[in-house]
């Protein structure tokens, strides 16, 4: 006898919902990241690559697609559509939005679209905030961090740096807008997280004076060359890239979150392989680190490259649905699957009674 199964009701999460969810809980968000990269770790998630969509006449925007599967206790699929549109910034809106889809483990029915500019940069967030931390294990915890680039990306880290426990006598800033640089830093000082702000002119000076850095811009290649300038081998978030040149690469141990998915698009991993003919430089995933398996050494840079994993968007995005399905909060779209009978009869129970 087949099994019955119904189509699940599909809701909509704003980004209000979402946030509500997120906000304060940077803890159990970066315990969520930590348990996703576990089940990635184990095999047991789909991962393809990432979709570019590009434009020729704004070669600076691009819209990409994460589709991706996890099980684990999660268990769900989906699909983040993420824009990248530089130039907002200059309108006064954000750089990057996006929405995230979930589809049913059991029917493939899609049951959610989530805001999704909140769960991406808390997902990116919570992974350098997981990888400071496992790195830094083996060495002197930073008390000094340095910021490169200063938009919504930046401001997570820091937000879940200091909602996980770090705090820091120095927090250095450094921007090629001024007036960016200038705003982050009152950020900094605002949020009460404590530790002297300090902008700097140039990145030189930001990097040789932190023991943890941040790179957190939108550069398109590396522009970062100078291997001495992390001559006292500080641990190195790579968030955004694409900021340094192989040279610092080969000179520094290498951890990423996933190799097949880091080594591509022209990052700084991807342009280390095709300069050096392979994958040497590369010490090994995250997952390594969490299991046990790789230690990095404390007499080295050590700099962690993510790309980003859309299975970490689904973890966050199934706890949001979740929490909003439990407050009796979630918002559902009446008849969204207006023909669920194959042979187009009405009245047939979409499994919501």
């Amino acid at each position: 006898m087949t099994q019955q199964v119904h189509v699940p009701p599909f809701a909509v999460i704003p980004g209000e919902q979402v946030h509500r969810v997120l906000a304060g809980h940077e803890k159990r968000t970066l315990e969520l990241v930590a348990e996703a990269y576990r089940v990635h770790g184990e095999g047991d998630t789909v991962n393809p690559p990432s979709y570019f969509l590009r434009f020729p006449d704004r070669p600076s925007s691009r819209i990409i697609a994460l589709p991706a599967s996890i099980g684990g206790g999660t268990r769900v699929e989906g699909l983040k559509w993420i824009s990248s549109f530089p130039e907002n910034v200059a309108a006064g809106i954000p750089r990057a939005s996006a929405v995230l889809v979930l589809n049913d483990y059991d029917t493939g029915y899609p049951f959610a679209c989530l805001e999704s500019s909140i769960i991406s940069a808390a997902r990116t967030a919570a992974s350098a905030a997981l990888a400071a931390d496992l790195l830094s294990r083996d060495r002197d915890r930073p008390r000094r961090v340095g910021f490169i680039g200063t938009g919504l990306i930046a401001r997570h880290i820091h937000t879940y740096l200091a909602g996980t426990g770090w705090d820091f006598d120095e927090v250095g800033v450094h921007d090629l807008s001024a007036e960016h640089a200038a705003g982050f830093a009152s950020y900094v000082t605002d949020s009460g997280a404590g530790g002297r702000v300090t902008v700097h002119e140039r990145a030189e000076d930001l990097v040789r004076s932190s023991d943890l850095v941040v790179f957190a811009t939108v550069a398109a290649k590396p522009h970062v060359t100078d291997v001495t300038w992390f001559a006292h081998h500080p641990l190195v978030l790579n968030v955004s890239l694409r900021d340094l040149a192989p040279e610092v690469l080969l000179d520094s141990a290498n951890v990423v979150d996933d190799i097949e998915h880091c080594l591509k698009a022209d990052t700084s991993p991807h342009l280390t392989e095709q300069l050096t003919g392979n994958r040497d430089f590369i010490d090994g995933t995250l997952y390594d680190v969490i299991d046990g398996r790789l230690r990095v050494p404390a007499d080295r840079t050590v700099v962690f490259s993510p790309f980003g994993l859309g299975v970490l968007d689904l973890a966050l995005g199934k706890h949001v649905y979740d929490a909003v399905r439990e407050s009796g909060r979630l918002h559902v779209v009446d008849g969204f699957f207006h023909e669920i009978d194959r042979y187009g009869r009405s009245g047939v129970p979409d499994g919501r009674s």
